[in-house]
């Protein structure tokens, strides 16, 4: 049970640290593509912030919340990879506050293509997010003193 649970949690991890990775690699002086995508979205969030609101959202470099993106997703996940709940909540913080932003499908009408294909995506965001939560909801569940194992008392004759 120990090794598929620790297998799992490569295979789960593996998603966040490869996506880590390649936007470390393209990262860039401007952040990247990542940067690129995330611009419009982010002027978007803030106009709605200011507008709707009425909250003076400050001015953030994208090319610093993709660093920070890529901090979270990667330290994140090799600490979940050891089973730390501190790489769990790095992961959740991460998805929790990108999702919403980054998978924008209410900002496009029902019958768009972009709006299928950023709702399909913000689900898999969703259920990864499920995943971790259910990760820590076990890992809390089990009693600590069942952790520790019991050395078998010595027989006396």
């Amino acid at each position: 049970m120990g090794f598929i649970s620790f297998a799992g949690r490569v295979l789960f991890a593996s998603v966040f640290i490869l996506a880590a990775w390649q936007e470390f690699n393209d990262f860039g002086v401007d952040g990247g593509p990542a940067a690129k995508a995330l611009r419009p979205k982010v002027d978007v969030l803030t106009d709605h912030l200011s507008s709707k609101a009425g909250v003076h959202v400050p001015e953030i470099e994208i090319k610093h919340i993709v660093a920070a993106s890529i901090a979270l997703k990667g330290i994140g996940g090799v600490l979940f990879i050891f089973g730390s709940s501190l790489g769990a909540y790095l992961l959740i913080l991460h998805q929790t506050i990108i999702t919403p932003v980054l998978y924008d499908f209410y900002n496009y009408d029902v019958e768009k293509k972009e709006f299928v294909q950023l709702f399909f995506k913000f689900m898999q965001s969703l259920a990864l997010l499920g995943a971790m939560l259910f990760f820590l909801g076990m890992k809390n569940s089990i009693p600590k003193r069942l952790l520790k194992k019991k050395n078998p008392k010595a027989k006396t004759l």
